[in-house]
Parts: structure tokens; C-alpha cells; sequence
């Protein structure tokens, strides 16, 4: 009797879930994909576009006691603030579905590391940047808005009005750049735990790092330096983070390669 015959179907812990199929077949689901994410784009921006003017207000929000100088220079600018403000949108509102079309597609060509890996990567993409957008919303931009406003004051600029195709872009440029920026320590924790870097590299280019990243939120960030300080400080302290999370998972892994059964017998 060979061994494994009573298994009843059980998989091994790493073996792929997707059986070789006809690569016609494969581009067949691929279009199906595409297509499934296109719908949910186009659903997501006529879903948007219901909620534009409530959008409109949460935007103009942090711009407090200036939000009645913001007015429109052109007669179709209400109009292009709605396309604007329902494809900047139904992009963010669809971008979980189309990550779940595109996971459905490409989890069964995946062992299940990979799937655990891409998982645990995409969860935490998800809490980083939201919380860089509550933060850059909630802490940065309306104090970004207020000071840039006391600078034009302090030059004799007037502040009678601000056209508001510069404003929307200006707020959700500054709210996706805190998303986006707090996505580095993803990049690093992923690298940490393939072992393509490791927490001695990290601690050893720390200065370097640092500069990189005010160098970065100089380039993402209006020219205040209030707004750069708070992109730079909590990435500062993510990097730091990242240092000690790489070096636990770099001690477990030695640990498991230490247990009995784990060592190559060398001839």
C-alpha cells in the first residue's frame, strides 16, 4: 500500500491551489478581471457622484475661517470640481474591489505563504494609509492652509478670494501624499521579511534615511515647514519600528533554524 493513500485529499501546507489549466483559459479569467474592475469603477463614480457636494464640504473643512474666500474664477467650475471630486472618488471607493477582483484572480497561482505574505502586506497597506490620510486631514491641512494664508498676509498679498480648481487640488494632493509616504515601512517590512534587507542594514544607513525621508516630505508637502516636520517625524519613528519589528522576526527565524531536525548534516 503506498504511503499517503488514506490522505483524504489533504493539501500540503506550501502546494498551490490552481491545477494546470489551458493558457486560453487563464487569459479568458484575466478579461473577466479587467472587466470586473472597470464596472466597479464606473459603479463607484456614479455612486460618488450622489455625494459630491458633501465631499465638497468635508474638502473644504480644514480651510476653517478662509473656506468663505474659496469661490470659483471660471462658470464652469462647478463642473469641473464634480468630475473632479467623483473620479478622485469612485477611484478610492473602488480601489478595495478591485483588489479583491485582482486577489481572486492571481490567489490560485500562489503557495500559501505567498497568499499569507500578500495578505498580511495589503491589511497593513490599508491601515497605513489611512492613517496617513486621517492624519494629513484631521492634523496637517488645516494649519498647512492657515499659515501659508499668514505668509501671503505678512508679504501684503491679499487674501480676498481662492479659485477653487487650485484649492480642491491642492487639499486632496496633500492628503494622498500622506497616504502614499506612509507606505514606505510596508516596502521595508516586506523587504525585511523576504531577507533582502536586514535591521543591521536599516541601523547602519539610519542617517541616510532620515535625510531621504524630510528630503521626500520636502517634495511631497506644500513649501511650510510645519506640514514637512509632521510627515517627516511619524515616518522617522515607522522606520525606527520597522528596525525592531525585522530584528524579532530575524531572531525567530534563527531560533527555527536552530531546532533539532532543522540543521544540514554536512558528509
Amino acid at each position: 500500500m503506498k504511503a499517503g493513500r488514506f490522505s483524504f485529499g489533504k493539501k500540503k501546507q506550501d502546494e498551490y491551489d490552481d491545477p494546470p489549466r489551458p493558457f486560453l483559459e487563464h487569459l479568458l479569467e484575466l478579461r473577466t478581471c479587467l472587466i470586473q474592475c472597470a464596472m466597479a469603477w464606473l459603479t463607484c463614480i456614479l455612486i460618488m457622484l450622489l455625494f459630491v457636494k458633501p465631499v465638497f464640504g468635508w474638502l473644504k473643512a480644514p480651510a476653517g475661517e478662509f473656506g468663505g474666500l474659496i469661490t470659483s474664477g471660471e462658470v464652469a467650475g462647478g463642473i469641473f470640481i464634480i468630475v473632479k471630486i467623483a473620479l478622485w472618488g469612485g477611484t478610492a471607493l473602488s480601489l478595495p474591489l478591485m483588489l479583491f477582483f485582482i486577489m481572486r484572480f492571481v490567489f490560485p497561482g500562489l503557495k500559501r505563504s505567498e497568499r499569507t505574505l500578500i495578505t498580511f502586506c495589503l491589511s497593513l497597506s490599508t491601515v497605513f494609509f489611512v492613517g496617513g490620510v486621517w492624519l494629513a486631514y484631521a492634523k496637517v491641512l488645516g494649519k498647512a492652509i492657515t499659515l501659508l494664508m499668514r505668509f501671503n498676509a505678512w508679504l501684503g498679498l491679499p487674501n480676498e478670494f481662492l479659485l477653487v480648481d487650485k484649492f480642491i487640488p491642492f487639499s486632496v494632493k496633500m492628503i494622498i501624499a500622506f497616504g502614499v509616504a506612509f507606505q514606505l515601512p510596508l516596502v521595508l517590512l516586506a523587504l525585511g521579511w523576504m531577507g533582502v534587507i536586514s535591521s543591521e542594514t536599516l541601523r547602519n544607513n539610519r542617517r541616510v534615511a532620515i535625510v531621504m525621508i524630510f528630503v521626500m516630505a520636502m517634495l511631497l508637502t506644500p513649501p511650510d515647514p510645519f506640514s514637512q516636520t509632521v510627515m517627516a517625524i511619524p515616518m522617522c519613528l515607522l522606520y525606527e519600528v520597522c528596525i525592531w519589528i525585522i530584528r524579532l522576526r530575524e531572531i525567530a527565524r534563527g531560533k527555527k533554524d536552530e531546532e533539532p531536525g532543522t540543521e544540514i548534516v554536512k558528509s
